[in-house]
């Protein structure tokens, strides 16, 4: 890669790689060199990708709108696209996503995706503002996809961690089948806050909060040694939890504005629930933090 393909923005503490393609976390390490996110692989070739216009899929990848009818593949084109350096300072960086003629053939909204990443000695904030610049309502979804290590320190058994959240979650949660949202749910597997962790969970996809009652939830091994992170998140309204239902060294916790089509929804895409619809000339601004330690 070179030089304007990525960003390291870094402390006394903490260094973090983003690319501009897809504006994409690729590394969160700390001083004694913990590596926190997913170094993608075969298992999975990604590292924390940025989910826009669509969280999840469209029936038949198609998105329709006012009679025409637009390919849209699972979780949209932002995380497959180049952004522009808006900012590339020692401890931030801001990227930029605008509207062109390539985006318009997938999508015929005019719109600007800005991620802001901001260091400190805690851990990672990512503010993500969508913008209207058109002259009608942008319907959209926004989410992050970020894959952490799991486990978060060699040696230890996957099924040792858990997610203990700041408020009960008690809810029937959702599950996908060929990446559409189904109808039926599933009795909840968070036992109070904590959800214990295995392969098992994943056997039929992500688990999928919806609505998310807390703000935040810890990642750690559950004998309380060793590295864990805090993921919280503003403005968003749904969770997804995923691994690869085969197995893989990494665990996903995805703060998502939207979901997937329902597996019964066949309207038009302005229509689909779960959407942002942003006025003209107004803007939504979500925002997710990662803070990191080892205890």
């Amino acid at each position: 890669m070179s030089e304007d393909d990525t960003h390291r923005i870094r402390n006394g503490r903490l260094t973090a790689i983003i690319k501009a393609q897809g504006a994409e976390l690729c590394s969160l390490r700390d001083c004694c060199g913990v590596e926190f996110v997913w170094q993608a692989g075969p298992a999975w070739t990604r590292h924390a990708p940025l989910l826009f216009p669509i969280v999840g899929r469209l029936a038949n990848d198609e998105m329709r709108y006012r009679g025409k009818t637009y390919r849209m593949t699972q979780h949209g084109f932002a995380r497959d696209s180049r952004f522009v350096w808006a900012e590339r300072g020692e401890n931030r960086c801001a990227l930029v996503l605008e509207d062109s003629e390539a985006t318009r053939e997938l999508y015929p909204f005019a719109f600007r995706l800005t991620a802001a990443y901001a260091l400190d000695q805690y851990g990672l904030d990512l503010s993500l503002t969508v913008t209207n610049t058109g002259k009608e309502t942008l319907p959209a979804s926004l989410g992050g996809h970020p894959a952490f290590n799991w486990p978060l320190q060699a040696g230890v058994p996957k099924e040792s961690y858990a997610l203990t959240f700041t408020n009960e979650e008690p809810s029937p949660v959702r599950r996908v089948e060929s990446g559409l949202l189904l109808a039926a749910t599933d009795p909840s597997p968070v036992r109070g806050t904590v959800l214990p962790l295995s392969e098992a969970l994943f056997t039929s996809d992500a688990v999928i909060l919806d609505p998310v009652n807390s703000h935040a939830v810890r990642y750690a091994c559950t004998d309380g040694t060793g590295p864990w992170l805090k993921m919280s998140w503003r403005g968003f309204r749904e969770l997804g939890v995923w691994s690869k239902p085969s197995g893989a060294p990494f665990l996903c916790i995805e703060p998502w504005r939207g979901y997937a089509s329902p597996k019964e929804f066949d309207g038009e895409f302005s229509d689909k629930p779960g959407l942002m619809h942003i006025a003209p000339g107004a803007e939504e601004q979500l925002s997710f933090r990662v803070d990191v330690g080892t205890s």
